[in-house]
Order: C-alpha cells, then structure tokens, then sequence
C-alpha cells in the first residue's frame, strides 16, 4: 500500500527573509554587527566621562546631554589635582598593588604546584581556597580589622598590602592551576634523577614554563588591587594610606558631588590600567581564557 507524501509548501517571502536574516546574523556580517555594538556599550560610559571632565557643574546637574553646550570647562581638571592629593593616591594605590602582586603570585605558585602534582590537602584544600574568594568580603572585614589592629597595621601601607595579597591569592591560585597541569610530568621526573630537588624543580623547570600565567595571573591581581575599594575604605583613614579609588570618592563641595572633577580624576586613574592591559593583551587572553578549562 503506497503512502502518500504531503505536498511541500512553497516557500513565502516571510520564509524567504527569515533565512536570509539567519545566514546573515550567524556569517561574518552577524559577527561585525555584534563587534560594533559590544565597543559601542563599552566606549560610550568612557565617552560621556570625558565628556563630564569639561562640563560645567551647572550644566552636569540639569541635562544629561552627551556633548558640553556651554563650552569647554578646563577648570575641572585643574580643580581635580588641586583640592584633592591624586598623586599621592596614585602612587599608594602603586606601590600596594604591585607589592600585594608579587606576594600573591610568590605564594600561588608553591601552592598551586603542591596541590596539582602531589595532590596537597586532598580535594578540600583547592575547594577551600576558591570559596574564600566567592565569599562577600564584608563577611571578613570583622575579624580581619581585629587582627590588624592587634598587630598596629591600621591605617598602613603594609597593612592593606597583606590584606590584598591575602585576597588575590585564591585568583592567582586558579589562574595557576591549568598551566601547571599543562607541564608533562617526564620533565619534572627527568630534573629529580638529575639531582633536582622539589623546590630546584618548581625554580627551574616549572616556573619559566608558566611564565605566560604567571604575566597573566600577575597583571589580574594587580588590577584587581587598583580597583579594590572596601577595605581601603575601612582600614585606611589618611592621605598617607588612601589609595586611588577612595580618592575617587573625596570629591564633594558645597552643592554635593563634583562630578566634573571626579570624572577627570577617574580618567587620569584609568590610563595606567588601560595601558597595562594593552601592552599584556595576549597573555592575559590566554590566562583567563586556559584558568577557566581544568585538565
């Protein structure tokens, strides 16, 4: 007994544009569509900032214009190294980033190394570590301000740049992780019937082999700690400690916020950080992009 297939329908122009819009959107096309909306949403809030920096107060308050219509107002950024130290701040938020950096990657990459190839602290100790970084940092700020205060870090440099190491350190830990796994294991075993020991190999085989991570893992702590602001704000409480997002927040006059001044001095704090990510591109690519997949 034959059965009869049902006839095809044709095709409607409905049809007809609905594919065409597929292929398009899933082609090259598509692609440079979704490229030119993603810089649009990430340039435009970096763009109306620049644009608030020469803005007059006035104007700022009464219109959320994207373009100044009353002229240039260059007083702002005259006014924002003026009434408030944001060299000092800077050169703080510097020197505990980069400090707080080399302590965590010093630390991450013992530790890192310890539980991937001897399998440290079973699978509680990496579980551990990463769930001290998921953890709402208000959570600590108690106890650690206790410590602190009992050891006379308040108020110190030294103080927030442990405090930051300590913070950074599970980041840098998972960072670490899939480039250590990525090592064969021979090379390490060929340096230990060499006379290598543990600590010579970790020096001298796995750490250059990790350099790319280590580029990476650095470069994220370190602009994780530039931006860092809690615990600035609460163990931090003079121009000799504060650091540059605090700064950020120091700008009030007689009529509220300075939004002019402010958006200049959040423009001048955002070069470094914007240069850094330019020149290390690549390797910070490839370490979030490998951090994120485990062997």
């Amino acid at each position: 007994m034959e059965t009869s297939c049902p006839s095809t329908q044709p095709k409607t122009s409905w049809h007809r544009l609905r594919e065409r819009l597929s292929s398009y959107l899933l082609g090259r096309g598509g692609r440079t569509v979704l490229i030119v909306l993603f810089a649009i949403a990430v340039l435009l809030p970096i763009a109306y900032m620049a644009t608030t920096s020469i803005k007059e107060p006035i104007e700022i308050r009464q219109t959320g214009a994207l373009l100044p219509s009353k002229g240039i107002f260059i007083i702002n950024w005259e006014r924002a190294y003026r009434n408030v130290p944001l060299f000092k701040y800077l050169i703080n938020s510097t020197l505990v980033g980069v400090i707080s950096t080399v302590i965590a990657i010093g630390v991450a990459v013992p530790v890192t190394y310890a539980i991937v190839r001897f399998r440290t602290g079973g699978k509680f100790l990496p579980a551990w570590i990463l769930g001290t970084y998921v953890m709402p940092p208000v959570v600590v700020t108690l106890p650690i301000f206790a410590m602190m205060r009992s050891a006379g870090l308040i108020n110190s440099k030294l103080g927030l740049i442990i405090i930051h190491a300590m913070a950074n350190l599970p980041v840098a830990v998972w960072l670490l992780d899939s480039f250590v796994r990525a090592i064969p294991k021979e090379l390490e075993e060929a340096a230990w019937l060499d006379g290598y020991s543990r600590f010579d190999t970790l020096r001298r085989v796995v750490v250059p082999l990790i350099s790319p991570g280590l580029v990476a893992a650095g470069i994220i702590c370190l602009i994780l700690s530039w931006n860092e602001f809690l615990f600035a704000l609460i163990f931090t409480y003079s121009d000799a400690s504060h650091t540059f997002p605090i700064g950020i927040s120091r700008y009030e006059g007689e009529h509220g916020l300075q939004f002019g001044e402010m958006s200049a001095a959040a423009l001048t704090g955002m070069v470094p950080v914007y240069v850094l990510v330019l020149f290390f591109q690549r390797y910070l690519v490839e370490g979030l992009t490998r951090g994120g997949v485990k062997g």
